[in-house]
């Protein structure tokens, strides 16, 4: 795809709002009881980034949200324990899940769970996404995601990324790095690490909008040592150069030759992402979790995300440390996923 004009990655943050405002999404929030979700509908209410609907209790959604400084009739409002919601919600999963043998007890409880109903709203096309995740768990969010919207054809592996988004004038790569996958998948094979590459560049594209150059992380950099990880992360590389031969790639890289164009230099001479790589492929979930966190509270990035990978609509995770602003961000991307 073309870049956005108005995608700029030295001001990301503001970029991601200017794009949401000129697509006004309708988004559904199902943790709608959330003091931090009512602040963040107030940005998204006031700056006009979209159309909330919030999915939990009434009195307390109204109560938080005039708290917040928003008029609730500004924002749609669904009771979770409406008996005609719950009754349309356990018909649709009813007929979704078929031949399933699901026990009937498992459907009464899914049918109540706002993550649920908010799936059958978005699977159904009367919505554009679904943001949860900052009081749930990301099993939770997944396991909605996955019963309510699927994966999108020809997707094998839901996967997530987490977009690092830093100041200007930081002083290693891009000031938007994509790391994947650091929410889902806990040991991807070769295949699986090919794949969630894939869905990663497919994803930036979306959001970013800039030209991804990928590198498959290890503790070696073109054979400085070897091991089944490192193996691995060769044949990662060679299997997604097949899936995607248009987009820059390299691998096994190790963090500072994939970052630093000096160490590139002289670890990777040569390497066609060397130094200037914007989407780091870790070759498991410790890894990939550990490392954002570190990121962000170490080196002050904003940590947007997990943002969901391979589903055919877009319904996005939210870390449970998640504040206002973050998942005003997160909504943002959220829209821009559902073009």
């Amino acid at each position: 795809m073309t870049p956005d004009p108005e995608v700029d990655t030295r001001d990301f943050l503001a970029a991601l709002r200017a794009r949401a405002a000129s697509r006004m999404r309708t988004l559904v929030f199902p943790e709608g009881n959330e003091p931090r979700i009512h602040a963040a509908v107030r940005t998204i209410v006031h700056e006009g980034l979209g159309r909330p609907v919030l999915v939990g209790t009434p009195p307390a959604i109204r109560d938080g949200l005039r708290h917040s400084g928003t008029d609730p009739d500004a924002v749609e409002i669904l009771d979770s324990s409406d008996p005609e919601l719950i009754a349309q919600t356990r018909a649709w999963l009813g007929e979704r899940r078929a031949g399933r043998e699901d026990p009937l007890s498992r459907l009464e409880v899914w049918s109540q769970d706002p993550l649920m109903q908010a799936g059958r709203l978005l699977a159904t096309g009367k919505v554009d996404g679904v943001v949860a995740g900052c009081a749930r768990t990301t099993g939770d969010v997944v396991r909605a995601a996955l019963t309510c919207v699927g994966l999108a054809e020809g997707i094998h592996t839901l996967s997530s990324s987490f977009y690092m988004v830093f100041d200007q004038d930081h002083r290693v790569g891009p000031c938007v790095l994509s790391f994947t996958d650091a929410g889902v998948v806990p040991e991807p094979d070769a295949q699986q690490l090919a794949e969630i590459a894939a869905a990663a560049v497919a994803a930036r594209d979306r959001i970013v909008g800039d030209e991804a150059r990928v590198a498959f992380l290890s503790y070696s950099t073109h054979g400085s040592a070897d091991g089944a990880g490192v193996q691995a992360a060769r044949a990662a590389r060679a299997l997604f150069q097949k899936l995607r031969p248009d987009v820059a790639a390299d691998g096994e890289l190790q963090g500072d030759a994939a970052l630093v164009p000096a160490v590139a230099e002289r670890k990777s001479p040569g390497s066609t992402v060397g130094g200037r790589a914007n989407v780091l492929v870790f070759p498991d979930l410790n890894a990939a979790n550990i490392s954002y966190k570190l990121v962000q509270h170490l080196g002050g990035a904003s940590a947007l995300g997990p943002v969901l990978q391979g589903l055919r609509r877009p319904y996005n995770d939210l870390s449970r440390g998640a504040e206002a602003e973050d998942i005003v961000s997160v909504a943002c991307i959220t829209s821009l996923m559902a073009d």
